[in-house]
Formats: C-alpha cells, sequence, structure tokens
C-alpha cells in the first residue's frame, strides 16, 4: 500500500514521539522544552519573546515553560544589562549537560530511522523536510 506523505509524516512523528517520552522524562523534561534548551546552547542568552518566537509558542505558554525549567535548573532568568525592563533567560550547566544527554538519544534514534540510507539521501531528505516545513508557514530559525 502506498501511504501520502501527511500520512507517512504523521506515522513517523506519532513513531519518534512514542520512543522519545520516556526519554522526556527520564531527563526530567517535558515536550518542547528540548528546543528552549538549544535556543539558548546555539544562541547564548535570549530574551522570553525570542524564546516564544524560536519555539513557535505563545509568549505565555513560553512563561509556564520557563517557570518550570528554572524550578528544575536547567535555565535561568536574570535582568538583561542593557535593558532593565527586558529579562534575559541564560542556560545552566545542568541544561547544558541535559540537551546534551537528550541530543544522544535523539542521534540515536535518527541513526536507527535512517539504516541503509545513504550521505546523499540523508542530505536529501533534510533538504526536502525543510522545503515542506517552510512551505507550510514555517521558520527554520
Amino acid at each position: 500500500m502506498e501511504y501520502a506523505v501527511h500520512t507517512l509524516l504523521f506515522r513517523t512523528a506519532h513513531l519518534q514521539q512514542n520512543f522519545m517520552r520516556p526519554q522526556l522524562t527520564r531527563l526530567g523534561l517535558s515536550p518542547g522544552q528540548p528546543k528552549v534548551l538549544r535556543c539558548l546552547r546555539d544562541r547564548g542568552p535570549c530574551s522570553q519573546r525570542t524564546l516564544a518566537d524560536y519555539c513557535e509558542v505563545d509568549p505565555a505558554a513560553i512563561c509556564r515553560m520557563l517557570d518550570s525549567m528554572e524550578r528544575n535548573g536547567f535555565l535561568r532568568r536574570c535582568p538583561c544589562p542593557n535593558d532593565r525592563r527586558t529579562g534575559e533567560v541564560r542556560l545552566t550547566d545542568k541544561g547544558r549537560d541535559t540537551l546534551a544527554l537528550w541530543e544522544e538519544q535523539c542521534n540515536a534514534f535518527e541513526a536507527q530511522m535512517l539504516q541503509g540510507f545513504s550521505e546523499e539521501e540523508t542530505r536529501q531528505l533534510r533538504d526536502f523536510l525543510s522545503r515542506a516545513y517552510r512551505n507550510a508557514g514555517g521558520k527554520l530559525l
């Protein structure tokens, strides 16, 4: 049976979520939180607004997520040195270490999923998915 692309995307995402959910729990993370950690690692200290934009969520939702992550020691909020009205979110060592463990798990699942793919096929798949994401209105930041 040949499945539609959207069906294959949904089914693959579902398998990935089922595989990764226990890994999130083991690391003390919730869905969406690794994306925050990755943004902070890659971009350095950010405002809550920047994080909300990067994660494609409402600012109120990012505020709740940051509250939980700060309580768990993954990040800390500080006053912005250049603008006292704006806060800055910074990654902690625990957040950095936890993200590294998370990415190990993600890489293991990706390696399993891409068994038998050539390097060129993997690059093409990445390009195709990136283009489809942008076509659907997503922003790869």
